[in-house]
């Protein structure tokens, strides 16, 4: 493609003098596992989310999987969730043997509807697990009082949402545990993959670097089953690099953000995305509604510009999930945007050009009669 939904060669070459002298330091130092460069990420993340702890682990499914656990949720627990995401947000349920309750999402930022969850809490409920869906943070100040008026936990997916915010408190500094996924894609991502629980909690924090590590806190002493789940050292090396980027990466999302605006408000047949007041979007996706979606995914591709549907399948109708009971019309906010959802190329090395390109071929394969299909 010559507009790919993410260009990580262009943000190498950017950081490459840094980047190699790094790998290079850690080559040397031939200490690979938990080393001083984990610690130190680890120290640097929770200093930036506002937390008093960050516990690294290998993957964004690992930080859903491990906060789970140590935040006491078991099996045959109810963990209520949004159907709109990515699968790893319910898999990381299941894992653990409790029961993925799904919750339809608001028409707006498409993130958990707070209202919905209440009417979802039975007494086998636990934990709420709401997703900062494409970089816009959840309604926390909801969840949270209804989390708190009701003993539950709450553990937020950050995966897409690092450095987002809500009134200058960022994303996985609000509930129990806030947990973030490295994958090179993401905002802050590394060259494999990787993830990271914040807590204020010592309690959760002790059982997080317990269970990552083979139930191990001291050498070869396990008091629990724990995983082999740790961030690598080479790894927390790149992630060191590009965190003291960050803000400036997100800002460069949100000028093209509002350059894609500019172009798609008044298109019509495409409703570009919301941020509410007092939010911090951060713009992993740029993700807008198209009546006419596969008009313009054929339009785009054919001038060789990326796009991407997330999510095609709401999770209640994934094959996986069928057991659980749900069927189709169950969640018709989530079903309706299945239907409709595109995202576009966003990244901070993408060039307003090309914002303008992309635009432009929108608008005109909308000018064009609807193809038959």
């Amino acid at each position: 493609m010559r507009i790919p939904m993410v260009d990580l060669k262009a943000q190498y070459i950017e950081l490459k003098e840094e980047l190699d002298a790094k790998l290079e330091e850690i080559l040397l130092a031939t200490q690979f596992i938990l080393g001083p460069n984990v610690q130190e990420l680890e120290k640097e993340v929770a200093e930036y989310i506002g937390t008093k702890h960050a516990v690294a682990c290998a993957s964004g499914t690992d930080a859903l999987h491990l906060a789970l656990l140590a935040c006491g949720i078991k099996a045959g627990d109810e963990v209520i969730t949004t159907p709109f995401t990515f699968i790893a947000t319910a898999e990381a349920i299941s894992y653990i043997g409790a029961r993925p309750v799904f919750t339809d999402v608001l028409p707006d930022t498409w993130n958990i509807d707070p209202e919905e969850v209440k009417n979802k809490i039975t007494p086998r409920t636990k934990a709420i697990i709401p997703v900062h869906l494409f970089g816009h943070p959840a309604d926390m100040p909801k969840i949270l009082d209804l989390a708190n008026s009701h003993g539950l936990k709450v553990i937020e997916d950050c995966a897409q949402s690092f450095g987002a915010g809500y009134k200058f408190v960022k994303t996985g500094s609000f509930g129990d545990a806030g947990c973030f996924s490295f994958f090179p894609s993401k905002n802050l991502g590394c060259y494999g993959d990787g993830g990271m629980v914040a807590t204020d909690s010592d309690k959760t924090a002790e059982a997080l670097r317990a269970l990552r590590n083979h139930g191990s806190r001291k050498r070869y002493f396990h008091d629990i089953i724990g995983y082999n789940s740790r961030l690598d050292e080479m790894q927390a090396g790149i992630l060191r690099v590009k965190l003291k980027r960050i803000d400036r990466y997100n800002s460069l999302r949100r000028e093209r953000a509002v350059q894609y605006n500019e172009w798609l408000a008044m298109q019509e047949g495409v409703s570009i995305p919301v941020e509410r007041d007092g939010y911090y979007h951060v713009y992993h996706q740029y993700t807008i509604l198209a009546d006419r979606r596969d008009d313009i995914m054929s339009a785009l591709s054919e001038k060789e510009i990326a796009s991407a549907i997330y999510y095609p399948v709401p999770l209640h109708l994934q094959e996986s999930y069928k057991g659980l009971g749900y069927k189709k019309g169950d969640f018709p906010v989530s079903e309706d945007l299945s239907r409709r959802v595109l995202s576009l190329p966003i990244y901070p090395e993408l060039s307003p050009v090309d914002v303008d390109f992309i635009s432009e071929t929108i608008r005109a394969s909308l000018a064009c009669p609807a193809k038959k299909r």
